[in-house]
This record gives structure tokens, C-alpha cells and sequence, in this order.
């Protein structure tokens, strides 16, 4: 398939000049409108003026320019058709080889929070549906969207004067990714902008490649890093990498999930976090203080972990978190000296939070499943009203201090994989039960975890994700010394659960929500 004549029309003009110029040296035509005709003219670039191609002038403020069917006949053509051909030359039409087309950047005009006026005008329509033609068409016509592929079109062309069959077959899968993706964007902007239901018939949902990542969760597994169209919340998708290795797979995961913890707490604070599972979280009035608080509660498994921290790290916190091998740090910023110290530790990865915040944005949680998808509402709420509203459901009302520590060990425990059981104090965690099938096991281990790091559980608080289906759990949390515990109720055996706290004098309060975190 000889290039003989290409239309030009693109938003991102990076490359297009030379592209252009590399094409007329090599004999081919070119058709171009609007701002992209105007740029060739001014660099020398011969080109033709759509309006003078279609014989209509650009119409409705540049909304109606390429909608012709001069233009679509000549993309559209089967070449392989002799009617298709006749009809063309009937109409004295020639056919167009090659589209050269990327759309208007609808993106942007969401990022730059533009008025919805504005914003609509950023839909592109006969961008897409050149483009969606042209794909079509692959057999007879080639379709550029990518500037990335420019220098290897010319390649190609200037090497045999075609584009390879191959090459229009993954150029126009390419068309329908891109025009997949900026559609999918519009519609859902649209439906939150005109309150369409969430939970919608088709749930489409777009994503631009970041990176390539080493392998997945295991070296046998490809992966890669995606970005949503607009980030609403701090992220480790737009966190700034300072130093250190590329970020595998797995640091992406618990990255993620330490920050989505350390968005629990105004106050500083400190996550260290390992298989994304926290294990230790602090507060104090000093950002140095809280990390010592949160690495003491299991400073064994936190080697090779990640640490999140929501104030900027300095020279003293910098020297102490250099001194065990960590493999992420990630705070909203750093001192000078602080990053000379954390430069010391070539490997270790340090990312930079941009716009740190505990406000969270509604959206979806989604998790793939064999042959499908499950999708639900972000679990944004962590308790129906303050903690003085709370149901206290045994004879023994909670301290103040034992309020605050229950509190506290709520907060984590909604980020702890089911079963999930916390000990802690006011402001910090005291022992971690992660991930087990029965309750009154997450009980024994948090515990234990909590004796082996040399801490003590006696006075502590104790959260539970989901309800207590046995007093087991209860006589168990009793023995660690536990005096209050915060859980969701709504088991059957509840004053079972109930009376075995009056036994042991420990206060307890329902907060009729629970937070499975599978």
C-alpha cells in the first residue's frame, strides 16, 4: 500500500513538523486543518487546507471541519473494492493512505478544573471518528494517533514507500485503545457531573501505562504500573520518586496501603507497614517519636518494609530510619540534610507525597475475579457518628483514656487484613493480629507479637474488625491484660460475649459497622 496522500490533524504537536516534513520529501500530499495547517505553513511545510480539499468552509466554531464525506470516502475506501474505487473516481476523490490524527485534550481541561462549558468543547468528535474510520479501514489505510510512532512510519515508508500490513493492524488496535480510553474518560465524567447512577450497566474504566514494572507479585509474572485519568487523592501513582531502585510490584501495593493508613490521623504519625499488613502505627507530637513508637511495636518484621509519615522527615528522623534496611520511605517532604542522609542508602527507594491529605473522595473499589470483576464503595466511613455516640453495651463505662485508645485501635484496625485484632493504647499500636481464619487466633497472636516485641498488653484497648462469634476471643483479649474493646456487635451470641466482659470487668462498646478488609 503506497503513501501517497496523509491527513494531518493533531492537539499534541510535539514531533509533527518533522514528521511533515519527512513525508513531503518523500513525495506524499498532505491534507491539514486548523491550528496543525497553520503551524506547517509557518515551517515551510506545503499542505493543503481542508476547507479547500472538502469545498466547504470550517463551520460552527471549528465544530464541523473534517465531518465531509469527501474526507470519509477517501479513508473509508476498500482499495481491494473496484466499485469502491469507481465511485471514488467518479466523484473525483483520492483516496487518503494515511491519518495522522490525535484529539483534543479533554484531560486537561479536567485537570485544569474548567468550567463544564469549556470542558464540553473539549470533546472531540471529528478527531475520533477519523480515526475509528481509518482503523477500520486498516487494510487500505494507515492511522497514526501516537507521536511515539512517527520516526518509525517514516522508516517504513522511506524504506519501500508502504506501511506494512503488520504495522496498520497494530496501528489501528492502537486507534481503538485511544479512542476506548477518551471516551471512557468523557462518560465518566459525565455521569458524576449528571448524577448518573454509580453502579451503572456498563462499568467502564480507563487507565494510561506509568511503567513497566521488573515482574509482578512473583518474578514469573509481568506487570505494570497504571494511572487513573484524574488522581483526586494522594497516591504512590503520583508521588514523586527522589531516589533509589525502581519500585517493584509489591512496594507499589504496600506503599499504597501504608498511605491509606496514614490518612487516618491529623496529628503526626508514622506507618510501618510489610505484605501489606501495618505493623506498628504511632502518633506523637514529634514525627521522630512516633516512628520510634511504631517500629517498636514488631521491629523483627518490619525489615524490608515500607514507612509512611505525614510531617517532613529531618536530619535526626533521616539517620534512624537509614539505620535498618527499609525498602520505601514516603513522606510529603524532606529537609536538605535529610535527603544528603537518606542519599547514603543508594537503593532505598524515597518517594516524595505531593498534596498530602485525610480528606477522602468517593469512588469504587474494584478487585478482578475469574471471568469478571467485583466492584463496591470506597470504605471511606470509619464510625456512625463520634465516639461518644457509641453503644457501651457492658456494666463498666470506658475511661476517657481508654475512649481515645479504643478509637485509636479502630483506626488501624480497619486497614489490618480480616480477622483483624488490635491492641493499643492511646497512641500507639501494642500488638497485631493479621489475616487469621478465626478470631480468637488473631487475639493469641496479636498478643504474642506483642510479648515478643517486649510490650506490654496489660491496659491496653483492643479492636476487632467484625464481631466476636464466641466469648473465646474475650477470654483470651482478658488474659492479655486488655481492660476495653471496640467491635461491631450483631453476633447472636452477643450477651454471651457481653457477660464474659462483666466477668472480667472489661468495658466494651459496639459500633454497629464493621471493616473486613479481605
Amino acid at each position: 500500500m503506497k503513501i501517497k496522500k496523509a491527513l494531518i490533524s493533531v492537539s499534541d504537536k510535539q514531533g509533527i513538523v518533522e514528521f511533515a516534513k519527512g513525508l513531503k520529501s518523500l513525495g506524499v500530499g498532505i491534507i491539514s486543518t486548523g491550528g496543525t495547517a497553520k503551524m506547517l505553513k509557518e515551517n515551510g511545510v506545503d499542505i493543503t487546507y481542508i476547507s479547500d480539499y472538502t469545498g466547504s468552509p470550517e463551520i460552527l466554531d471549528g465544530r464541523v471541519k473534517t465531518l465531509h464525506p469527501r474526507v470519509h470516502a477517501a479513508i473509508l475506501a476498500d482499495k481491494s473494492n473496484k466499485e469502491h474505487m469507481a465511485q471514488l473516481s467518479d466523484m473525483g476523490i483520492e483516496p487518503i493512505d494515511l491519518v495522522v490524527v490525535n484529539l483534543y485534550p479533554f484531560e486537561n481541561s479536567l485537570k485544569a478544573k474548567a468550567r463544564l462549558s469549556d470542558i464540553i468543547e473539549n470533546i472531540d468528535i471529528g478527531g475520533p471518528t477519523m480515526v475509528r474510520a481509518a482503523a477500520k479501514n486498516y487494510t487500505s489505510t494507515a492511522v497514526v494517533v501516537d507521536p511515539a510512532d512517527y520516526t518509525t512510519i517514516a522508516e517504513e515508508i522511506k524504506a519501500s514507500g508502504e506501511i506494512s500490513l503488520e504495522t496498520r493492524k497494530k496501528l489501528a488496535a492502537k486507534a481503538f485503545n485511544l479512542t476506548a480510553h477518551y471516551d471512557s474518560i468523557i462518560e465518566n465524567y459525565l455521569a458524576g457531573e449528571f448524577g448518573e447512577e454509580k453502579f451503572r450497566k456498563y462499568l467502564n474504566a480507563s487507565f494510561e501505562k506509568v511503567m513497566d514494572l521488573r515482574y509482578g507479585e512473583n518474578p514469573h509474572q509481568n506487570g505494570a504500573l497504571y494511572r487513573e485519568a484524574i488522581v483526586k487523592e494522594p497516591s504512590v501513582v503520583e508521588a514523586e520518586k527522589i531516589q533509589g531502585k525502581k519500585l517493584s510490584y509489591n512496594n507499589i501495593l504496600d506503599t499504597d496501603s501504608a498511605i491509606d493508613l496514614l490518612r487516618e490521623f491529623e496529628e503526626p504519625c508514622a506507618v510501618v507497614l510489610k505484605h501489606n499488613n501495618p505493623c506498628g502505627v504511632a502518633t506523637s507530637e514529634s514525627l521522630l517519636e512516633a516512628y520510634r513508637k511504631a517500629l517498636a511495636t514488631d521491629k523483627l518484621s518490619a525489615f524490608g518494609g515500607v514507612v509512611a509519615l505525614n510531617r517532613e522527615v529531618d536530619e535526626k528522623l533521616a539517620e534512624e530510619l537509614t539505620s535498618m534496611f527499609l525498602e520505601v520511605v514516603v513522606a510529603p517532604s524532606y529537609s536538605k540534610g535529610a535527603l544528603e542522609i537518606l542519599g547514603k542508602k543508594k537503593r532505598l527507594r524515597v518517594l516524595k507525597l505531593k498534596n498530602f491529605t485525610t480528606k477522602r473522595t468517593d469512588g469504587l473499589d474494584i478487585r478482578s475475579i475469574a471471568g469478571g470483576l467485583l466492584a463496591q464503595d470506597k470504605d471511606n466511613t470509619l464510625l456512625d457518628g463520634d465516639i461518644e455516640h457509641l453503644k457501651v453495651v457492658t456494666k463498666r463505662k470506658p475511661t476517657e483514656l481508654e475512649k481515645r485508645a479504643m478509637l485509636f485501635a479502630w483506626k488501624v484496625c480497619k486497614h489490618v487484613k480480616s480477622n483483624s485484632v488490635i491492641y493499643a493504647l492511646e497512641d500507639r499500636t501494642i500488638g497485631i493480629g493479621a489475616g487469621q481464619m478465626s478470631r480468637v487466633d488473631s487475639s493469641v497472636i496479636g498478643a504474642m507479637k506483642a510479648k515478643n516485641a517486649g510490650l506490654d498488653t496489660k491496659g491496653t484497648a483492643l479492636a476487632s474488625d467484625a464481631f466476636f462469634p464466641f466469648r473465646d476471643g474475650i477470654d483470651a483479649a482478658a488474659k492479655a491484660g486488655v481492660t476495653a474493646i471496640i467491635q461491631p456487635g450483631g453476633s447472636i451470641r452477643d450477651q454471651e460475649v457481653i457477660d464474659a466482659c462483666n466477668e472480667h470487668n472489661i468495658a466494651m462498646v459496639f459500633t454497629g459497622m464493621r471493616h473486613f478488609n479481605h
